[in-house]
């Protein structure tokens, strides 16, 4: 291989319209635009990333195309002088892996205006543990604490807890002092939920029973969901008065089919999460936290690792719903 080339997952369209994956040898040198240069050490798996790789004309537009949301790595050359060669980097959101290249191949290359140094904390291969998903969730228990909800308010509600967002949202939660209850559809995955903090575990249908009514009885001061569809609607409506419900995710649905009582006659408040475009001060501040006293205690059981060789399989697996917690891409044994 020469200097010049680097390995990757290559996503392409056959003539027949199907996509196909593989892993295969990538140019620096056609790389897109951009003043940053970043040789990745590590990304993670997220859903986005999955849909990308099965051809998602809303994730994706062209293809070939190499997907990954998340990046961390050492900075090769900046042409703008935001940062030294060397310098430990953190990329996540923005357009990396959607329609720029991204950090399922050893180098990629963006503008500088994306990346964030890596905070005193963490490690490289921690920051991607956390990746999108744990960044997200932190940014879901910063609006919560931003709006005013305080742990002795009551229970917060997880849903899809053993998930990406859901799991690290779980170990957050319980760092900064609050009970958590976390919903899964998987019950043998309790112990793994009690590990990172949670403090009582409840089933799906056990949050969405009564949905169809017009309110529930009264059950979290707060909410980070991550699926959207029938279990939002049913944690707004069980949400306490003044309550905050936080939403980032669609893969329940990315319908909303309720009426407007939990907001006018309680108060509740619902609070829309952004990762992709968030700006880069509470960027900064939200990293800050999960290099400090929001980092989960039990990281490393959060996050599984694989090898890019291994990646197809886990890709597989987590539009099957079959991932717990975060996937670990490691680029460096390639």
């Amino acid at each position: 291989m020469s200097q010049d080339t680097f390995s990757a997952m290559i996503v392409e369209e056959s003539a027949d319209k199907q996509f196909v994956r593989r892993i295969g040898n990538r140019r620096i040198s056609d790389l897109p635009e951009g003043d940053l240069l970043i040789r990745v050490h590590y990304s993670s798996l997220n859903f986005k990333d999955a849909l990308s790789a099965i051809g998602n004309r809303g994730v994706t537009r062209n293809y070939p195309h190499t997907p990954g949301i998340d990046a961390a790595g050492e900075v090769v050359t900046c042409a703008s002088g935001a940062f030294s060669p060397g310098e430990k980097v953190v990329v996540t959101g923005f357009d990396l892996g959607m329609n720029t290249a991204g950090g399922f191949g050893q180098y990629i290359r963006i503008p500088s205006e994306w990346a964030v140094r890596l905070p005193v904390g963490l490690t490289l291969r921690e920051s991607m543990i956390l990746g999108t998903a744990g960044f997200t969730a932190a940014l879901s228990v910063w609006k919560l604490a931003g709006a005013g909800i305080k742990p002795e308010q009551g229970d917060i509600l997880v849903t899809g807890a053993t998930g990406g967002v859901g799991s690290v949202a779980v170990a957050i939660l319980a760092r900064a002092g609050y009970r958590v209850v976390a919903a899964t559809g998987k019950s043998e995955e309790a112990d793994f939920l009690k590990s990172l903090g949670a403090a009582e575990i409840i089933s799906r249908s056990a949050v969405t029973e009564g949905v169809e009514k017009p309110v529930l009885k009264e059950r979290w001061a707060g909410v980070v969901d991550a699926v959207g569809g029938g279990t939002l609607v049913a944690a707004i409506k069980a949400t306490r008065y003044g309550g905050v419900v936080t939403c980032c995710g669609l893969v329940g649905s990315p319908d909303l089919a309720m009426n407007v009582f939990p907001f006018i006659l309680r108060g509740v408040s619902l609070l829309g999460i952004d990762s992709v475009q968030c700006p880069m001060q509470p960027r900064l501040n939200v990293w800050e936290k999960l290099a400090g006293d929001w980092k989960p205690a039990k990281l490393e059981e959060i996050g599984r690792e694989c090898s890019l060789a291994d990646l197809d399989g886990k890709i597989d697996a987590i539009l099957k719903g079959g991932i717990r917690g975060r996937t670990l891409v490691n680029l460096l044994k390639e």
